[in-house]
């Protein structure tokens, strides 16, 4: 299990950083491009229980775009980007 990301622009406050929130599941999408990361995000979300986090491992630069407009989207908890470059994300509901 890997530590949930850090907190980026337009993450929720959860009261501690994004960085020590669990992460239920890692998903490692390194040298994936877009949009399979997000992608790979979409299928293990219903995979988790509601407030549980998914963690992505993603280098694709535009992963610091599309994680968080996912989320806004799909009404989902974006809780930031790690410096390792991991993408935390709370399932709502």
């Amino acid at each position: 299990m890997t530590d949930a990301g850090g907190g980026g622009a337009g993450a929720p406050s959860t009261g501690r950083p994004a960085d020590e929130e669990p992460a239920t599941v890692v998903l490692d999408c390194l040298g994936r491009p877009c949009p399979v990361p997000v992608i790979e995000l979409a299928r293990a979300l219903p995979t988790v229980a509601v407030g549980e986090v998914v963690a992505v491992l993603s280098d694709d630069p535009a992963a610091r775009l599309d994680f968080p407009a996912w989320c806004r989207m799909r009404g989902q908890d974006y809780l930031g980007e790690s410096p390792a470059g991991t993408f935390s994300v709370r399932r709502a509901g």
